[in-house]
């Protein structure tokens, strides 16, 4: 088991490496640097806080799932960066590609990740034909939180799944 752990740890490091050190070009800086603070609080929070006020049914109620869904994922997201202390991987690993003001709080999982997902995911159940542009939306902001040095790939593959999951679970118990 703890070869096999092992294992999955370098291949993160190596899926890292590869999206931080290899990809990095002066395009990709400028637009992943700004696309990456959709997943932040201020977008995320307003954004499904305006849709639930302004927006027409079916889209308020939405708008609302997706509120209550982004609180309630960061709850998991709280306990487990203070459970498991993992260091980000621009302190742990020499060479990494890293921009102004990185954070310095704990790695596992990823917060914008987490966020990006439980917000767009209610409108994705509610609206199949939006998963061709949320999804790559969603996408690119985890793989932003890999490219500026901040997240491992796990770290963004468990910020997904938890916010996902809550989504899912939000969208599930409303109906």
């Amino acid at each position: 088991m703890i070869r096999l752990f092992h294992k999955l740890q370098q291949l993160d490091r190596k899926l890292f490496v590869g999206i931080n050190g290899r990809l990095h070009r002066s395009f990709l800086n400028f637009w992943l640097y700004h696309l990456t603070h959709l997943g932040g609080a201020w977008f995320t929070i307003v954004s499904s806080l305006l849709i639930w006020i302004a927006a027409p049914q079916p889209w308020s109620k939405i708008g609302l799932q997706s509120c209550v869904a982004l609180a309630a994922s960061h709850i998991p997201v709280a306990l487990v960066k203070k459970i498991y202390p993992r260091v980000r991987p621009y302190l742990a690993l020499p060479g990494t590609n890293t921009f102004r003001n990185p954070l310095t709080d704990h790695s596992f999982p990823s917060g914008h990740t987490t966020a990006i997902f439980s917000v767009t995911v209610p409108f994705m159940a509610a609206a199949p034909g939006l998963i061709l542009a949320l999804m790559p939306l969603s996408l690119l902001v985890a793989i932003s939180r890999i490219y500026l040095g901040l997240h491992y790939p796990s770290d963004t593959l468990a910020g997904a799944v938890i916010g996902s999951s809550v989504a899912l679970g939000t969208v599930a118990l409303w109906s």
